[in-house]
């Protein structure tokens, strides 16, 4: 890959920070995700679904959601629009925010007037383990979900992990699709839903959708740009010249397009970095739940159109010089939530970013941790519950760096005639996680 861009560089000049990360991470041949996909405890980073699968996940537990699910009984958690048991039939003995986002969509899904279809739509599911939990949640609440047609979609570009997301959700059994559809590969998961795979956003059938962004903007290409004496310029990547084998940062002689196009007038930040990308990607997500319904939860590191500088590599666990041997590292940037919510352009209503210990509290984690630890009968699990936790809560772990933004229809926060009519419709149910959890 290095010799691959140095040749680039030398041929054709500076690259953007975007087309670096673009070669690095997503190179047919030799990019970080086609041909590596480090995710998880041996590759090169961990992804908050996967703390679970550490600290011990029992598929096979007995303890399930309670079957009736009647909302009307007592002694039911209402996750305001009412969701799980408080008995001991809370799902595994295991302390994930996989379970809680299979919680939200099901919550959402019944706020919004129980739809007899439903697409969950993953994008950069990772290893899987995310949609493996959610569908997890959708089987022990299938007599819910029992009316409802489910069926799951899968943007991913790496073929690796393709490979490894249809091993963990079908055990395999997997097919090539007719060059005529949408999907390049589909399946039956092993709770028997459909599973259609993409590699393009756009390439999803429409229809009433909720969408799943965990960890997957933070990876997208940015532009960095710095303000200079000169005013704004961006910064690019080149070779070393005093060390050939080696690439650095350089700014931008003058004014490039992309400092012109997405640079605010009202900027008081000296480096800003900028994801177009993202913002295309949200724009359509913002189109589809204007149109079809649905709604989207991203869940990443990132700010609210505060930071800076936040660019990093991630190999073998341990932070990684950024132009040190591109394609064998992850490379990332914190989301500008805030730059997300500007793309919506009022499509769609947009509620966040708030802390993931915010949200995952908002959830009733702590009664789930109460609950798991009153049942758990050993030392180790109980250390096992406390330290993933701490790692999903601690504000110097995950627990700050981490957010939680949705997209929903506006009509789910307000209804159409509220402003003329304020008496005339009930109260709409609070969206979960994004309020405080209600008990009753």
């Amino acid at each position: 890959m290095l010799r691959h861009l140095t040749r680039k560089l030398r041929a054709s000049g500076p690259v953007t920070v975007a087309e670096y990360m673009r070669e690095a991470l997503t190179n047919p041949g030799q990019g970080y995700y086609t041909r590596r996909g480090g995710v998880g405890e041996s590759g090169d980073f961990i992804t908050s679904p996967e703390i679970s699968q550490v600290f011990g996940e029992c598929e096979n537990s007995p303890q399930k959601l309670s079957p009736e699910f009647d909302l009307a009984h007592s002694g039911v958690i209402w996750f305001h629009s009412g969701l799980i048991s408080r008995s001991e039939d809370w799902l595994n003995p295991v302390l994930s925010d996989a379970l809680l986002i299979g919680v939200w969509y099901i919550s959402e899904w019944m706020a919004m007037g129980k739809p007899s279809a439903l697409q969950l739509v993953e994008l950069g599911p990772g290893r899987g383990t995310l949609t493996e939990d959610i569908l997890r949640v959708f089987k022990q609440l299938s007599s819910v979900l029992s009316k409802c047609d489910v069926s799951v979609h899968l943007v991913e570009v790496s073929p690796k992990l393709s490979e490894i997301q249809a091993v963990l959700l079908t055990g395999g059994k997997v097919q090539p699709s007719p060059e005529d559809e949408s999907a390049y590969m589909k399946g039956i998961s092993k709770t028997g839903i459909p599973i259609f795979w993409y590699r393009d956003i756009q390439d999803v059938p429409p229809g009433y959708s909720f969408y799943l962004a965990h960890e997957f903007f933070d990876a997208l290409p940015i532009h960095k740009f710095q303000r200079t004496e000169k005013g704004w310029r961006e910064v690019l990547v080149d070779i070393d010249p005093q060390v050939p084998d080696q690439l650095r940062f350089v700014l931008s002689p003058s004014r490039t397009p992309a400092t012109q196009n997405f640079i605010q007038p009202e900027e008081t930040r000296d480096h800003v970095e900028v994801c177009p990308e993202a913002g295309v990607i949200v724009q359509r997500l913002a189109s589809r739940i204007e149109k079809d319904g649905g709604a989207a939860l991203v869940a990443d590191y990132g700010h609210d159109g505060t930071k800076t500088d936040t660019f990093r590599g991630f190999r073998n666990h341990q932070l990684h010089d950024v132009l040190s041997a591109p394609g064998t590292a992850d490379l990332t940037a914190d989301v500008d939530f805030s730059y997300l919510r500007k793309m919506a352009q009022g499509k769609t209503a947009t509620l966040g970013p708030i802390k993931q210990r915010e949200f995952l509290k908002n959830m009733g984690i702590d009664l789930r941790l109460q609950v798991l630890l009153q049942n758990s009968g050993d030392t180790a699990t109980r250390e096992q519950l406390l330290h993933s936790y701490d790692m999903l809560m601690n504000p110097e772990k995950m627990g700050d760096c981490f957010n939680f933004f949705a997209l929903l229809p506006h009509h789910r926060l307000v209804h159409p005639d509220k402003k003329d009519k304020p008496e005339s419709k009930s109260p709409l149910p609070p969206v979960a996680g994004f309020n405080e959890l209600l008990l009753k």
